[in-house]
């Protein structure tokens, strides 16, 4: 893989080291050469334009999308971001007033709020500990989990550690005890495999524009067919009903898949947007993608650990992430990401400490200056 012809993809390489696609990813030329051709053709035929249909562009993303989840194109429907997934699948199940919900220790906003509206009619919320690997953390899932239990609700990837979380035994633990097990994807999708069946995932919803690459505001819910009657949609709207493109008589019934949750009409540009994103990273081979994640991970670490680093992946070193977050105990976070941004290099700061998330964009050239930045604090 010449992963030059990756770097010089990304004009951010020319200004910054972005060290932060696990928040937002910045656009590649592709993406723009995409988005400017449909731009150029939508401006001489309007939405008769050849260069990006409605309907195939939808079609094209949610058909890459199932290949990498393992699932139907039409158990996918296309939304606006994880938040608003959350609150459709929160908001569409039926749980009583005796049920509880288990969430996750400082989990990120998308996946606590949409489920506070449970409390105010008798269920209760309890947060699992985040614990320092994937074992104690099942461990002391295990230990919260009643026969009262009716919904866990995880995501695939801490965002404040890095730290995958084992959806693949917690969603078999799940199916065992007839537990309807969530998961935001935002941290995981396309950086971790994560296969829906084979993890007994009921529900699922996340971003497009962390992993994947694509833009700001646009999201994607997974709904398999065996829960779509399970789930009642929180809006209806002309493109939740069959034959939506008539719009007299009115309709009652519901579309057949997960397209039934996409109500009304999405932004064309952020599908073209991720349809070009999609295409770009299949056509390298999400295996690859995930390989260089990780390789590109590692190398961080070594040289984190090089210059006085604690790194939290070394707690969980046989579960890889694209996540790297550390912690100099001489010096504060604060003055190590002010220092950081001095320097054109993108971070965040997590619970105390610097977290970094490089993508296939990112060189190792590029890695060995952000530690020889650090070393010269």
């Amino acid at each position: 893989m010449d992963w030059n012809f990756v770097f010089d993809a990304y004009p951010v390489n020319r200004n910054l080291i972005w060290l932060n696609n696990c928040g937002i990813t910045p656009a590649g030329t592709h993406i723009v050469q995409a988005v400017s051709n449909f731009l150029e053709g939508y401006t001489e035929r309007g939405i008769l334009t050849q260069t990006a249909s409605y309907l195939g562009t939808k079609r094209r993303i949610k058909e890459i999308l199932a290949g990498l989840l393992g699932c139907q194109p039409n158990e996918l429907a296309l939304i606006h971001n994880t938040a608003e997934g959350m609150n459709f699948i929160s908001q569409g199940l039926s749980l009583k007033p005796t049920d509880e919900i288990v969430l996750l220790e400082n989990e990120y906003p998308s996946n606590v709020y949409p489920w506070r509206h449970w409390e105010k009619k008798g269920v209760k919320i309890f947060s699992t500990p985040m614990e320092t690997s994937p074992t104690a953390f099942t461990r002391a899932l295990r230990q919260l989990i009643t026969d009262k239990t009716r919904v866990i609700s995880l995501s695939a990837v801490h965002w404040c550690t890095g730290m995958p979380l084992p959806i693949d035994q917690v969603g078999t633990l799940c199916r065992e005890r007839g537990i309807d097990f969530v998961v935001d994807g935002a941290q995981g999708v396309g950086m971790q495999r994560i296969d829906v069946k084979k993890a007994n995932i009921d529900y699922m919803a996340f971003s497009a524009w962390k992993w994947l690459m694509g833009p700001l505001g646009l999201g994607v819910l997974y709904v398999p067919e065996s829960k779509l009657d399970s789930l009642q949609p929180t809006f209806v709207g002309p493109d939740s009903v069959v034959q939506s493109e008539s719009y007299l008589p009115y309709k009652s019934e519901l579309k057949s898949g997960a397209d039934r949750f996409s109500f009304s009409t999405a932004s064309i540009n952020d599908l073209v947007h991720f349809q070009a994103a999609l295409e770009f990273l299949e056509s390298i081979g999400f295996e690859r993608v995930r390989k260089r994640l990780f390789k590109l991970s590692e190398h961080l670490v070594k040289g984190l650990r090089q210059i006085g680093f604690n790194v939290l992946s070394d707690e969980f070193p046989e579960h890889p992430s694209g996540i790297v977050v550390g912690e100099n105990p001489r010096i504060s976070s604060d003055l190590i990401f002010s220092h950081l941004k001095k320097n054109d290099i993108v971070a965040a700061k997590r619970l105390g400490s610097i977290r970094f998330s490089p993508h296939i964009y990112i060189s190792h050239e590029q890695i060995d200056k952000v530690t020889g930045t650090l070393s010269r604090i």
